[in-house]
């Protein structure tokens, strides 16, 4: 048969128990604070260094973006310089195309007007008296394209072209088809400049 204590010595038992309990779980939860502390210490660590990763990489996309834009500005700024002196040249070709008109006009009107005299005879047909099998029409020279071979013409459409925005080769290629120019260098080259 088994002994039973005395009241008193299970309370102390139970005492010491709940007391030995007590002391354990506040070592759990203790145990547990740190845990969790140290996982939030982490978790805040591991968000810093992201948030540096990301505007590190953010930085260098700005910072390629502008590099981007300096050279874009760059060749733009290029641009506008050769634009420029397109421009100016083609003022300057301009400006001697209505001098060279002007003084064209100037010429035409010095010229001395035909002094009036006796009025000019009246011209009238002539019976044609050979027998119509000797009679042969005398061939008609075909009327003479003007524009073929007009330096000042070839040097107006090459001057318009130029100022709507045509290519040297499309200028040339139209010099050689309307005006029979093979070598238009020297026309490109006084209109556009020297070719680079």
């Amino acid at each position: 048969m088994r002994r039973r204590g005395k009241p008193s010595d299970i309370r102390k038992d139970q005492r010491a128990l709940r007391t030995d309990t007590a002391e354990r779980l506040e070592a759990i939860v203790e145990a547990a604070e740190r845990a969790a502390q140290g996982v939030i210490d982490d978790a805040e660590a591991q968000a810093r260094r992201y948030l540096a990763q990301a505007m590190a990489e953010a930085d260098r996309a700005a910072e390629g973006r502008s590099d981007e834009l300096y050279d874009l500005i760059e060749a733009l700024l290029g641009q506008a310089v050769v634009l420029r002196q397109e421009a100016e040249r083609l003022q300057a070709t301009l400006e001697v195309a209505r001098e060279r008109i002007d003084i064209g006009q100037e010429v035409s009107e010095e010229r001395p007007s035909q002094p009036e005299g006796p009025a000019a005879p009246r011209l009238r047909a002539v019976e044609d008296r050979r027998a119509p099998a000797e009679f042969s029409p005398e061939p008609v020279a075909e009327p003479v394209d003007r524009r073929r071979g007009d330096p000042a013409g070839a040097r107006l459409l090459a001057t318009q072209l130029a100022v709507s925005g045509s290519s040297r080769e499309e200028i040339a290629e139209r010099l050689r088809n309307g005006f029979e120019i093979e070598d238009t260098d020297a026309i490109l080259d006084a209109i556009l400049g020297p070719e680079a």
